[in-house]
C-alpha cells in the first residue's frame, strides 16, 4: 500500500507567514498545501483587483515562497501546491515566475489554474438560463439585480438595461481536484490556483499518484476527508482547540497527512513542535463548517462523514479511515459577491465607575446626529464590548463584576455614502460634546468602505471549463 505527505501551511489569507517554512525544515513532505481563500478573502480580493488589475491575489504567497524556495531547490520530491491566486490567478503565477527565477529556479515548472471566474461571461450565463439562485432563499440572481436597480437610478446601463455583471464584483466557481491531477501529471512543481475546494487542495496529489478513477467514491471521499482535516492548518494540531491551555501554541506544529492509497490516512505533525494531534483535535476538525455530515458536498464526491473511525495511532498521531462516498454534484458552487452599500465602525474608549451609560450616550449621541444632519443611516449597530456586547442574553452580568472600562463601537451602513460620511463626523466632536472619560481619537475619523455582500449559488458544472497551463518559470516571468 503507498503513501504520500501531504502537509498544509496555511488555513486562511492572513495565517502564520512562517509556518510553512518552519514546518518544511522539521518534516520532509511529498506536498505542502496552503489553502488562502473564503468567502471573505474573494471579496477582499476582488476589491483589490478593481483597484489594480494586476492585483487580486494572496500576496502572502510571494512571501511564503520565497521563505521555502531553499526548501524546493534542496527537497526535488517537494511540490507546492496553493489556491493563492484569489481572483487572478495568471497575475500570481507572473509573480511567482518572477521570484523563483530571482532564486535560480526558472526552469521549474509552474502551473497556473483558472476558469473559476465566472463575472466576465456571467451576463452571456444568466442569457443561456442559469439563475444563480440564492442557496437559502431560492431568489434568482435578477431578483437581487431588480432590487439594486429600484434603490440607485445610476444602476442601468446606456441601454437602460440592468445587465447582471454591473452589480457584481465577484463570482468564482469552487473548481474540484481534476485540474490538480492533471498539472501534476505534466509535472509541474508549484500549482497555482484560483478558486479551488478547500479539500481538493489534498485530493488532488492523491489521483495523481495512486491513479483513483474519479467514480471510486469512497477513495474520494478518504481522500477528501483527509484534505478537510488539515485544510484549516493549526486548527487540527492544538489552535481553536477546547483543550487549547493545555498545548504550547507559540511555535505550533501544522499538519501532514499521511495519505495512503486505500484512502485511509494518518494525521500528524513535525517533531518537536508545539500543539498536540489528539482524537480529540481531530474530531473537533472532522466536524468543523461540514453541514449535514452524511452529505459534504465537495466539487469531487458527496462525502459521507457518519462512517469515519478516528483512533489514536500513538503519541501526535491519529488514524482515520471508513469514510464513504456517493456520486458528486451534478452543480460547482459559486462564491458570489454584490455591491450593497457603503459603511463605517468607529471606535472610543470609556472609562469610569459610570462607563457603561456613558458608552450608550454616546452611542446615542452619534445617531441621534445623524438624525439631525437629516442623514440617518438605514443600518447602525452599537455595542459595548467588555459589557457583555459579545454573548448578549447570557449570564454575562451574573458573573462578572461590572466593568471600569469598555470600548463602544457603533457601526453603520446605508446605500448612500453622504450618509456614511456624515455619520463619521460624529465621533470627534464628542471630545468637547460629550461625557467626560473618552479616548481614542488618534485614529481620526473612521474609514468609509464600500460593502460587499454574499450571495452563495450554484452553476451546472458543464457551463463551466477549468483551464489549466504549465511552463517554466522563467517564462512566466518573461
Amino acid at each position: 500500500m503507498r503513501t504520500i505527505r501531504v502537509a498544509n501551511g496555511a488555513g486562511f489569507l492572513g495565517d502564520w507567514i512562517d509556518a510553512p517554512r518552519r514546518l518544511l525544515e522539521r518534516a520532509e513532505v511529498d506536498y505542502l498545501t496552503i489553502e488562502h481563500l473564503a468567502e471573505l478573502t474573494m471579496s477582499i480580493l476582488a476589491r483589490a483587483r478593481e483597484k489594480d488589475p494586476a492585483a487580486g491575489y494572496a500576496e502572502d504567497f510571494l512571501e511564503i515562497l520565497r521563505s521555502i524556495a531553499p526548501a524546493i531547490s534542496r527537497q526535488p520530491q517537494l511540490r507546492v501546491i496553493a489556491n493563492s491566486g484569489g481572483v487572478n490567478p495568471q497575475a500570481c503565477a507572473r509573480a511567482a515566475g518572477q521570484l523563483l527565477s530571482r532564486h535560480g529556479l526558472e526552469k521549474l515548472p509552474v502551473a497556473c489554474v483558472s476558469g473559476d471566474d465566472l463575472l466576465p461571461q456571467l451576463d452571456e450565463l444568466v442569457a443561456q438560463g442559469e439563475k444563480f439562485q440564492h442557496l437559502d432563499t431560492g431568489e434568482p440572481i435578477t431578483a437581487l439585480v431588480e432590487r439594486q436597480a429600484g434603490a440607485d437610478s445610476r444602476a442601468s446601463d446606456a441601454t437602460g438595461n440592468n445587465r447582471v455583471a454591473r452589480h457584481i464584483v465577484a463570482a468564482n466557481a469552487y473548481l474540484g481536484a481534476g485540474p490538480i491531477a492533471d498539472a501534476l501529471s505534466q509535472q509541474a512543481r508549484v500549482v497555482i490556483s484560483g478558486r479551488v475546494a478547500d479539500a481538493s487542495l489534498t485530493l488532488g496529489p492523491a489521483l495523481h499518484e495512486f491513479g483513483w478513477p474519479k467514480d471510486a467514491w469512497d477513495l474520494l471521499a478518504g481522500g477528501t476527508v483527509a484534505g478537510h482535516l488539515i485544510e484549516c492548518g493549526a486548527q487540527v494540531t492544538g489552535g481553536y482547540s477546547v483543550d487549547w491551555s493545555q498545548y504550547e501554541l507559540a511555535d505550533v506544529g501544522y499538519p501532514i497527512a499521511e495519505l495512503a492509497s486505500d484512502g485511509s490516512s494518518a494525521i500528524t505533525k513535525p517533531a518537536g513542535t508545539g500543539g498536540a494531534v489528539t482524537r480529540r483535535t481531530v474530531v473537533e476538525q472532522l466536524v468543523y463548517e461540514i453541514g449535514d455530515p452524511a452529505h459534504y458536498l465537495t466539487p469531487d464526491v458527496d462525502c459521507d462523514f457518519t462512517t469515519v473511525e478516528v483512533e489514536s495511532g500513538g503519541p501526535d498521531r491519529v488514524v482515520v479511515r471508513g469514510a464513504t462516498g456517493n456520486p458528486a454534484p451534478d452543480t460547482y458552487k459559486v462564491s458570489l459577491a454584490y455591491r450593497d452599500g457603503w459603511m463605517a465602525s468607529g471606535t472610543l474608549l470609556v472609562y469610569g465607575a459610570d462607563c457603561r451609560e456613558k458608552a450608550e450616550a454616546c452611542g446615542r449621541i452619534i445617531l441621534e446626529r445623524c438624525q439631525l444632519a437629516g442623514l440617518s443611516p438605514a443600518h447602525t449597530h452599537v455595542e459595548l464590548l467588555g459589557a457583555g456586547a459579545g454573548v448578549p442574553g447570557s449570564f454575562f452580568h451574573r458573573k462578572y463584576q461590572p466593568p471600569g472600562e469598555v470600548v463602544l463601537r457603533v457601526t453603520a451602513s446605508d446605500p448612500r455614502r453622504e450618509a456614511i460620511e456624515s455619520f463619521t463626523r460624529q465621533f470627534a466632536p464628542l471630545i468637547t460634546g460629550g461625557p467626560a472619560g473618552l479616548a481614542g481619537y488618534a485614529a481620526g475619523r473612521p474609514l468609509v468602505r464600500p460593502v460587499f455582500a454574499y450571495w452563495p449559488t450554484r452553476i451546472a458544472k458543464e457551463r463551466v471549463q477549468s483551464r489549466m497551463e504549465v511552463r517554466p518559470a522563467g517564462e512566466w516571468a518573461a
